[in-house]
């Protein structure tokens, strides 16, 4: 098969579509015949060298993807080869197939496209694991999502305001904030231009978020713990802003609130499982009534990635982008 490599880390012309050997599937895999692949942060990190995979896990980049299952593995049962899947990876999304833990796959949703599929698996879960499943998000409340026009916060926008929830984003552009607001978000703040600290509590007559959804980490974890409301939940997935902050602690106790910080990659299979599970049961039904849809920005050739990972950095998207294999 062939497969987006990474012989030595630097830009996106470090990427190279390449020959290498198929992969087998193992004790409770399939083995996926890849439709798409889509882009995540987390791709470009590794790409330069500063997120390698977990031991074992496929060398190639790639943390979601759509296609068709090809072969079923020892010890798998509920999947059929033929059966159209999207699926949650440790790695191996850029490559024309990929061997998939059982419990990491979903069926497509009604609706959505083979091809667009792929775009669901790394943000949903994502978005479910931390804002329902750790900080307990419920109807009424009020959720600030940082880069609300990315493929986290598109759907973060969504899901939250399909449990009743109040929105307030972030993003850096009129055009970006317009989209947000498209999607359902009640709060539009551009960060370039505003404080958010004063514009949620503005719109919050004081109070404050009670759960925050940020990407940026070390940059915005003060200005987070003082947006917070009382008994709010700050949940950070990711550190564009860097890895050391200060924190707060009279801050934060004063609020009451809790601080949690996960990645998906490195969790046990089991953990993994039980994420699926749980977005399967709750998130699916709304993707398959409509309620719920994934935003993709554009579609390229899987052999194009560099161009990807170039779109991805210079920040204009919204929503995913996907690499189509051939």
């Amino acid at each position: 098969m062939h497969a987006i490599t990474i012989p030595e880390p630097g830009g996106p012309e470090a990427l190279v579509w390449d020959e290498v050997p198929d992969p087998v599937p193992g004790e409770g895999e399939v083995l996926v015949e890849v439709v798409a692949g889509a882009v995540n942060r987390a791709d470009i990190l590794q790409r330069q060298g500063f997120y390698n995979p977990p031991p074992g896990a496929s060398p190639y980049p790639g943390l979601e993807c759509s296609g068709r299952i090809a072969e079923l593995g020892p010890g798998v049962a509920g999947w059929a080869v033929g059966d159209e899947v999207c699926a949650l990876l440790v790695g191996g999304g850029y490559a024309e197939k990929v061997a998939v833990p059982a419990g990491q796959l979903l069926p497509v949703p009604k609706g959505v496209s083979l091809t667009r599929a792929a775009a669901l698996p790394e943000v949903v879960c994502t978005v479910w694991s931390n804002v329902f499943m750790i900080a307990h998000l419920r109807p009424g409340e009020t959720l600030l999502v940082h880069g609300g026009s990315s493929g986290i916060g598109t759907m973060a926008i969504q899901l939250a305001k399909a449990v009743g929830a109040k929105v307030a984003v972030t993003a850096g552009s009129k055009e970006k904030l317009d989209r947000c607001a498209e999607l359902g978000a009640d709060i539009l703040i551009n960060y370039r231009e505003q404080d958010f600290v004063d514009e949620v509590k503005k719109a919050t007559d004081g109070a404050g978020a009670d759960v925050i959804l940020d990407n940026m980490g070390a940059k915005y974890l003060d200005r987070n713990v003082r947006s917070l409301a009382v008994n709010g939940r700050l949940a950070i997935i990711g550190m564009q802003g860097g890895v050391k902050g200060e924190l707060n602690i009279g801050a934060l106790l004063a609020k009451r609130g809790a601080i949690s910080a996960t990645s998906l990659r490195a969790r046990p299979v089991a953990e993994k499982a039980a994420i699926v599970a749980a977005v399967r049961e709750h998130v699916w039904p709304l993707l398959d009534a409509g309620h719920v849809r994934p935003v993709v920005d554009r579609e390229l050739p899987m052999s194009d990635a560099a161009e990807a990972h170039r779109v991805l950095e210079e920040s204009g998207h919204v929503g995913k982008v996907l690499l189509v294999a051939p």
